[in-house]
Parts: C-alpha cells; structure tokens; sequence
C-alpha cells in the first residue's frame, strides 16, 4: 500500500468510481461529499460500452446487471413520430460490452456501498464541503466546511482531485472570474413513471428538433404482471437564452402546465409522450447548460474531474460514461507517473482535449443534430427517409460522434484494459 494519499472533493459518480480505481492499485484515498446523506436522488442515465467496461473492471458487471436495463436500440424520430435513423445498441451492436439505462441514485448508492464495503466507512465523510485549496509543497490543504460554518476544518494529502460537479469550489479557485454555468435558451422538464415500454422493451427514443423534444426510455426490467417498467422521460423546449437563467434553484420542481400544452398531440401509436407526461406525480426542471473549455485544469497538485472539468450539454448520453472514463484514466495515470503532478499533468494532457472536442460537439447537439436536419428539409413529415436525409449520411453522423465520444465500436473492442488486472503502486513521491 503507497503511503501517499489522494483527496477527493465531491462523492457522486465520478468521485467514488475514482476511490474505487484508487483502491484497486492500493493509493489511500479521502471522500468528501457535501450531502449530509446519500441517497438515491435523480432521474435516469445512460452508461455507455466504454465506462460499463470500466465498472466491470471494477467487479461490478453482476450489479450492473441487476440496476440497469441493457438497452437494444437508440432511434431518432421526427415531431410526427417517423423513424429517422435507429441502430442497435451495447452487445447487439457488436460491443463487447452493453449498454446500461439506469437510475442516476441508484448507480451512485451502488457506488457508496461498495466504497464502503472495500475501503470502510470512514473513506467518506459526508456533510463537509470543500471550498478553497492551498498547494503546500510537495503535499495540497484542502480547506472544508460543516453546517452552517463557512470554514470548520482542513485535510492534508498528496494531490488533490476536485470532483465537485456544476458548481464546483476547487473550479472555481482555478478560474475565479469565469462567471455562472452557460445557459442554452433550452429547459428540460423530467420525470419517471411506471409505463409500458416500446418497440424491443429496452429501446431509447429522441422525438422532435432542435427547440422542442422528447426523449423516453425504461430504468427497470419490465414487471411480467403488469408489463410496465419505470419510464424515465425529458420534455425540452428551447428559448431565448438573452433573457439569462432566473430561477433561484437549478433543479427545481415544476408544474407540467408550464409546458404540457407543448406536446398535447404527442401521442403516437408507439408511444404516448403526453400520457407518460400526465401519469408523473413528480416532475423536475433543468436548465441545459455548460461551461466553455478550460485552457487548463491542473494548479499544482490539484485538478479536475467529471463535470468540474467538463460539464457538457446532456447529448449523445456520454456525460455519466466520461465521469467514470476519468476516474480510470486518473488511476493509470498514477501508475505511469506516481501519486503527484506529474500524474496530473499527463492525465490532463491526454483528457482535456478530448472532453473539449465532446463540449463543442454536444453544442452542435452531436449525433441529435439529424432530427433538426430532417426538421429543415422537410418539417418532419415524408414518405421515405432516403429521399430526405441518404442512409450513407446519417450513418457517418452517428459514427463520428461514438469516435469523438470514445466509443467507437472496433476501437473500444480492440483497447486494452485503462487499468492493467493486478496493477499496483508502490510508495512514490
């Protein structure tokens, strides 16, 4: 066991996928999560190939298993309910591992139990939130508050690793006059509610165009007495973002009257967007946002991760997937490079390019973008798509976003493990 240790700020999915690469090649790790609890809080998620490999590498492909829905299928779909473009997903695409749909809470509680069962219970401490950071050196302060205390206490360790989300403190020491999250001008009302899954069961759904959209698929296995299953759903609309976001919460609960009258004709005979959105009891709004990419994410002996480092527009379900990517690629870096700056600067030097090419190209709504192409050419509405938009040309859409996503099928197949099997640290400085 290294006797360095590695601080974590934030204990969502990105931080606790990190404690546990960290434990896997034996360097001492500290989580600190501001919840004064965790609980399975969220809505649903999609794991794709390249970080269900990950957690399998992990020893958790059982309990994925048992969480999630290994989706078949990914198809866009016009205003009118027309197939644009659909492709098989996860292992019926070829991958050598599926594709998860899953709910957000419960994959992180799945996380926490299993950080606690491997590394103990105190590995995180919850209620405390980081809020500054000192580089010592050769070790990092990190500075945390309890309650209502802005400063209550401080944690010593070899490097830090800011895994703090949207809004997160370790952010925004680096870059101090960056300003608020960047708004689209699109909000998204979600919600789950007990439904009937359609077309193979295990199917995702993207209806509509650039300013109005639904997006639907299930969470849980399909209960064979009801035939329903848990159906997670987005409704988006899109305004104009000059206005600036003005609501005091960033996900707050809403009232569906604010935009149901939206997608009154919704209802096709394959899916029923408008009944799915009435049956909901609890629906949540957000509003699409990001950040632009950072020229840097390393200052001494701290960095960035997961959305601290790269918060993206959710398109293309590639946000929960890179979090994790992270975390494994922050673990070989400290193989290659030992616990320390060094390790921080070549972890940064491979990832933060690839996360900027993914922010940039989930603003040009990535491999969504073909429904508002279809929307231009023909209001959605046709008799056959190849009149409208050649198959050879939504199939290079699709492909080059799994290629700049870090998903593509042949060279995901064809990677060694992130994290050799057996790999473990020594003590380095």
């Amino acid at each position: 066991m290294s006797d360095e240790r590695v601080l974590v700020a934030g204990g969502g999915i990105a931080g606790l996928t990190l404690a546990l690469t960290l434990h896997q090649i034996g360097v001492p790790v500290q989580v600190y999560e501001s919840a004064s609890r965790l609980e399975p809080l969220g809505v649903g998620i999609n794991l794709q190939p390249n970080a269900v490999r990950e957690l399998c590498d992990l020893g958790l492909e059982v309990n994925l298993a048992g969480i999630g829905v290994a989706t078949q299928e990914y198809g866009f779909y016009t205003k009118t309910g027309l197939e644009i473009w659909n492709e098989p997903r996860g292992l019926l695409a070829g991958y050598a591992w599926p594709q998860y749909s899953v709910h957000r809470g419960q994959l992180q509680m799945l996380l926490y139990r299993t950080v606690i069962e491997r590394l103990g219970p105190d590995s995180v401490i919850t209620g405390t939130r980081a809020v500054g950071y000192e580089n010592t050196g050769d070790r990092v302060r990190l500075t945390l508050s309890t309650g209502a205390s802005p400063v209550s206490d401080t944690s010593e360790g070899t490097v830090l690793i800011g895994a703090d989300g949207l809004h997160s403190a370790i952010r925004a020491q680096m870059v101090p006059d960056e300003g608020p999250p960047i708004w689209s001008g699109a909000i998204m009302w979600r919600g789950a509610t007990r439904g009937r899954p359609f077309r193979t069961g295990a199917s995702m759904a993207l209806i509509g165009h650039a300013t109005q959209r639904f997006v639907c698929y299930p969470i849980s296995e399909i209960d064979p007495s009801t035939g329903q299953a848990l159906m997670n759903w987005i409704a988006e609309l899109a305004f104009d973002p000059s206005s600036g976001w003005n609501r005091e919460d960033w996900n707050r609960r809403a009232d569906k009257a604010d935009f149901v009258d939206e997608f009154v004709d919704w209802r096709f005979d394959w899916i029923d967007c408008l009944g799915l959105i009435e049956a909901t009891d609890e629906v949540f709004e957000y509003p699409m946002v990001d950040r632009d990419p950072l020229d840097a994410w390393t200052d001494g002996r701290a960095t960035l991760m997961g959305d601290a480092a790269h918060i993206m527009y959710p398109v293309g379900s590639s946000g929960a997937s890179q979090a994790i990517v992270d975390a494994r690629k922050l673990g070989r870096a400290f193989l290659d490079h030992g616990v320390g700056p060094d390790a921080l600067l070549g972890y940064e030097e491979e990832m933060r390019p690839a996360t900027a090419r993914m922010i940039l190209a989930n603003r040009g709504s990535g491999p969504d973008a073909v429904m508002q192409i279809v929307e231009d050419r023909c209001g959605g509405v046709f008799d056959d798509i190849e009149d409208v938009m050649p198959h050879e040309e939504r199939a290079e859409l699709a492909a080059g976003y799994k290629k700049t996503a870090g998903f593509g099928i042949d060279a995901l197949n064809a990677a060694p493990p992130i994290i050799p099997p057996g790999a473990r640290i020594g003590a380095t400085t």
